[in-house]
């Protein structure tokens, strides 16, 4: 089986720093039928399973990779909320995130067009600190927000607490 190898760099600052340090990250696929099963593992070991539909030819044994995007996105504001939260010692008991997504239609590449994000989060939770948590993540901290936005995506979200 043949590997395809993806090298990603990020920049990042140091706290209570300006200055800038270099993040290599490493991915590593290898396709696992004849098909377009994949597995990818990042240099922490961790994996992700990707197949493409059933309609042209998949077998439905993993995400699509457009799917893995709106999981990364959740992802990575999901962490970046609860470290907000954490912080101001709020409680967070249940964090649940629903996405949806809506990609350009009859182009290639079809891109995310709209996506929607509802936060949904119970605890002893401050609603203002909450929204101005997810505020924080999404206009500030969440790569994965601002790449999409790059590629063209309008990101709408909403939060509910306690609901």
């Amino acid at each position: 089986m043949k590997r395809i190898f993806i090298r990603t760099i990020l920049l990042c600052t140091k706290e209570n720093d300006d200055s800038l340090i270099l993040i290599i990250m490493r991915i590593e696929l290898k396709r696992l039928d004849d098909a377009f099963h994949f597995e990818a593992v990042s240099e922490t070991g961790n994996i992700a399973l990707m197949d493409g539909s059933e309609n042209i030819g998949g077998s439905n044994k993993g995400v699509r990779p457009m799917q893995l995007l709106l999981m990364g996105l959740g992802g990575c504001s999901g962490i970046d909320i609860v470290m907000i939260l954490k912080k101001q010692r709020q409680i967070i008991e249940s964090f649940e995130i629903s996405i949806d997504g809506e990609r350009q239609k009859d182009k290639e590449p079809s891109l995310w067009e709209t996506i929607q994000i509802h936060f949904k989060l119970k605890g002893t939770i401050d609603k203002e600190k909450a929204e101005r948590a997810v505020q924080l993540s999404m206009e500030k901290y969440c790569s994965v927000a601002r790449t999409l936005e790059l590629a063209g995506a309008l990101i709408t979200y909403k939060v509910s607490v306690n609901e």
